[in-house]
């Protein structure tokens, strides 16, 4: 069995330790965990296979590893590894302790200039190298815009991403444009 029960916490394939949930969506759990043999803090998105297949996400899935593989950027979450039993995929990636951006607006509604100045170019270079390697996100917003420990600013979830190569069904048409409705109304 993929995961065992230790206590408190779960134990992914020998390797992980799942500890505390730290958000979830319609397919899968976030959890930050710790690497066994060295106690590094990783994130670990845990998918559901049943259900990525029944709903019809698993190309989608595929393109999310595919574009994650592709941005390899200091202000992008890096992806360290994926993992997949017979029924759960597991995307082990580095771990932005210091939460949503989301959530540090909440608690002050606005930056200092500087601060908002180092996040916006931070974004900005990380949408650019992006754009650079063929990706587009397509659902930047605070809640997927995370900080690391040093406060510097990471884009992640992918899963609404495109690729200009077309591949995960989704291309840039003629005038070179993304022509599908997508991501988050507030933002887009």
């Amino acid at each position: 069995m993929a995961m065992k029960k230790n206590q408190d916490s779960q134990l992914v394939m020998g390797r992980y330790r799942l500890g505390q949930l730290l958000g979830s969506g319609n397919f899968a759990k976030v959890y930050k965990a710790h690497k066994v043999a060295t106690g590094e803090a990783v994130a670990v998105k845990v998918l559901d296979k049943d259900a990525v297949h029944r709903s019809g996400m698993a190309e989608k899935v595929k393109t999310e590893v595919d574009v994650m593989r592709r941005v390899r950027h200091p202000n992008v979450v890096r992806l360290h590894e994926m993992m997949a039993t017979r029924s759960k995929i597991y995307f082990v990636m580095e771990y932005a302790s210091g939460g949503e951006l989301f959530a540090r607006l909440a608690q002050s509604t606005r930056f200092p200039e500087p601060v908002a100045r180092r996040y916006f170019q931070q974004l900005m270079t990380a949408v650019e190298f992006c754009h650079s390697r063929g990706v587009y996100h397509r659902d930047l917003k605070p809640e997927n815009l995370l900080l690391d420990a040093r406060g510097d600013l990471k884009v992640s979830d992918f899963g609404l991403s495109a690729l200009q190569d077309g591949r995960g069904g989704r291309q840039l048409r003629g005038d070179g444009l993304l022509h599908t409705a997508c991501g988050t109304p507030a933002f887009s």
